[in-house]
């Protein structure tokens, strides 16, 4: 009998294969909805969309109070470097996106970036919700 491991996820709203990957994803989404004081109807994970004639999929996108994009996070499994490579892919997400914030994280580090002209920086703290809300205004 092949008995697979399950983790609710309350964005899906359903019972998801609980991967390496999806274990990150479900502990980003804690810190999201707890630390950051995220929504939870304001959060979507798997989110899939065009970029270039292709599909893609977010793992999160946050959004703003006017559902538009504010925040894209990228996860990966906690064996996974965070490399430029993992950066520029959250990167060429904002091409389509046009997102304020962006998080990296294998649930071992973190990297969250912010919207400086062109380009992001890092942030050396982890704003709440509000916070990324007003600075967007």
């Amino acid at each position: 009998m092949d008995v697979r491991k399950t983790i609710w996820d309350p964005l899906r709203k359903k019972e998801v294969a609980l991967t390496p990957e999806e274990r990150v994803r479900q502990w980003c989404i804690g810190v999201l909805a707890g630390q950051m004081q995220v929504p939870m109807h304001l959060m979507m994970s798997e989110a899939g969309f065009k970029l270039g004639g292709k599909q893609f999929r977010a793992d999160i996108i946050v959004y703003d109070r006017n559902v538009q994009p504010l925040m894209v996070v990228e996860c990966k499994r906690p064996e996974v470097e965070l490399t430029q490579d993992v950066l520029d892919q959250a990167i060429r997400y904002n091409m389509v996106l046009d997102v304020r914030y962006m998080i990296i994280t294998n649930g071992t580090r973190t990297f969250i970036c912010r919207r400086q002209g062109e380009g992001f920086t890092f942030m050396d703290t982890v704003p709440t919700y509000n916070e990324m809300v007003c600075q967007q205004q």
